[in-house]
């Protein structure tokens, strides 16, 4: 496939999708698990977020790896590649929390466990999901700001001037 755009690599612009909406969808997980106002008023929108970060997340990396090919590989750029391969799994995580957190509070599964395991039992297993989805939104949120980071240093480091070149 061709990952160009307008004559510019769809990866320049797909990541700042990615950028945007992933931290977003992690946000919004993080809203779902926490509050239960911002858990009625986002409702479905949380696991689609979800979903199209992860879409999101994989063109980007197909447009990345489309793109590697066609420049010259440096030591920033192959670390910025190397990094951006971790991001899927994140990406999945994501989603799955936010779905899992969704159906969590849909369907009533807190209410569930008390029945099922008493309120002690179930108040640990509510905690450690919380917990777990915590953790994913944080990581994922973190690996994108690393892999961004690492593109950004690819491209930028060394190719401006701290001073105007121009007066």
């Amino acid at each position: 496939m061709n990952y160009e755009f307008n004559g510019l690599p769809l990866h320049i612009l797909l990541v700042h999708g990615v950028v945007v909406l992933l931290p977003l969808a992690a946000l919004c997980t993080i809203l779902t698990v926490l509050w239960p106002v911002a858990r009625r008023r986002l409702g479905i929108v949380t696991p689609i977020m979800g979903l199209v970060q992860l879409i999101l997340v994989f063109v980007a990396q197909q447009a990345g790896e489309w793109l590697l090919v066609r420049v010259g590989r440096t030591a920033l750029i192959t670390a910025h590649a190397d990094q951006g391969l971790a991001l899927l799994p994140w990406a999945w995580g994501l989603f799955g929390v936010s779905v899992l957190a969704w159906l969590w509070h849909r369907f009533a599964v807190g209410a569930f466990l008390d029945r099922r395991f008493g309120k002690t039992t179930a108040r640990i297993l509510t905690v450690v999901a919380v917990l777990v989805a915590l953790a994913v939104c944080v990581g994922a949120t973190i690996d994108v700001v690393v892999v961004g980071e690492a593109g950004a240093r690819a491209i930028w480091q060394g190719s401006f001037s701290p001073t105007p070149v121009h007066s």
